[in-house]
């Protein structure tokens, strides 16, 4: 909203920046209904007030930007509805019900937290939501607060609160920036247009498996500066380029792979087009694992070129030393991928890390 005075007029680029923000308002607004069946009341007030906070102020910025109408009409009845901003409304969430303007006891003596109205997940478990970034779902040390996609953050103020997933219609989906994080994007982050992106990532695992377990594959990805992380990129329905990435593993259902400038790098892969890699050093290639295969045992085998891998930088008729099949013992075990990849409350980040033998210690 910051930047949109600074968009040109020209080619509809500050009328896209604009419907990038509503997208993203309703985004949230529709999270916090579908929310509403186990989230005490008290919170959805506090969550309402910071959407209309960020309603107010999308249009405050767009009537100082754009040209005034000759004529308007306001209802002088209207009544006045208290507005709080979002470091207050994250405030108001530490300090309980009378922190919030205009709140009124029901008659209750006190309101529960949202702590209470944590909802199950019977299917891949995560750790118990801190109140954070409403746009995945990440279990992490405990030096770092914790995250859920099913809560509005009540910590919007804090200086590391800088969402690492951003997806419209419209744009790309990205998971940037991040340390020591394990991020989970929601079955809402796909769009079969959309490219996705993970750069910049240190000891994190990042889930975007989710959004295409539907069928919805990104068009494509780019994986750029990864370091001792664990990147379960799901379905790509075109090429997926991975560069500078370092003792990690990769797990990616792709139409084509190019690896560039990587070092000590397993990849679980499924591709209809040979595996290309350049200027890599100790990759390794193995099946994707059963738990993210999407063709049946027959098609696998006919169609996946998984292990038909090229090294263009290696001519010679001997096989290249740069990469090499992972060995049954070498490979992750199928429980691994099942039960503790996903997460849960026992598992943080590191653990996952040292599950799947990135991190040694």
């Amino acid at each position: 909203m910051d930047t949109l005075a600074d968009r040109s007029l020209v080619g509809g680029e500050r009328s896209d920046a604009t419907d990038h923000c509503l997208a993203g308002i309703a985004r949230l607004s529709n999270e916090v209904k579908d929310a509403a069946s186990y989230t005490p009341t008290y919170d959805q007030r506090i969550y309402a007030e910071a959407i209309k906070t960020l309603q107010d102020k999308l249009a405050e910025t767009r009537a100082t930007i754009e040209p005034r109408p000759k004529f308007s009409f306001k209802n002088k009845m209207a009544p006045q509805i208290p507005i709080i901003s979002l470091p207050d409304a994250a405030e108001a969430m530490a300090q309980g019900p009378h922190g919030v303007p205009g709140f009124r006891s029901p008659g209750l003596s006190s309101v529960g937290s949202s702590a209470a109205g944590t909802p199950n997940y019977p299917n891949t478990p995560l750790n118990e939501p801190d109140k954070e970034m409403p746009l995945f779902r990440s279990t992490v040390p405990t030096s770092i607060p914790e995250v859920s996609m099913d809560n509005v953050s009540e910590s919007l103020s804090k200086e590391q609160r800088k969402a690492p997933f951003e997806a419209t219609s419209v744009s790309s989906v990205t998971v940037n920036n991040q340390e020591g994080l394990h991020v989970m994007l929601p079955a809402s982050g796909s769009s079969s247009s959309a490219p996705a992106s993970i750069t910049l990532i240190d000891r994190c695992v990042v889930d975007m498996t989710v959004p295409t377990a539907g069928g919805k594959p990104y068009a494509s990805l780019m994986v750029n500066n990864a370091i001792d992380s664990l990147l379960l990129c799901g379905q790509i329905g075109g090429p997926a380029h991975v560069t500078n990435v370092r003792n990690s593993i990769i797990v990616v259902n792709c139409r084509q792979f190019r690896m560039h400038n990587c070092t000590n790098v397993d990849v679980y892969l499924s591709s209809s087009s040979n595996p290309i890699i350049e200027d890599c050093v100790d990759i390794r290639f193995g099946r994707i694992p059963r738990a993210y295969q999407t063709l049946d045992h027959d098609r696998l085998d006919s169609e996946d070129r998984w292990n038909l891998v090229e090294d263009f930088k290696w001519i010679k008729p001997e096989p290249s030393p740069n990469w090499s099949l992972l060995g049954q013992d070498a490979s992750v075990p199928e429980e691994v991928w099942t039960e503790i990849v996903p997460g849960g409350p026992c598992w943080s980040s590191d653990e996952i890390l040292r599950a799947v033998n990135i991190l040694k210690t």
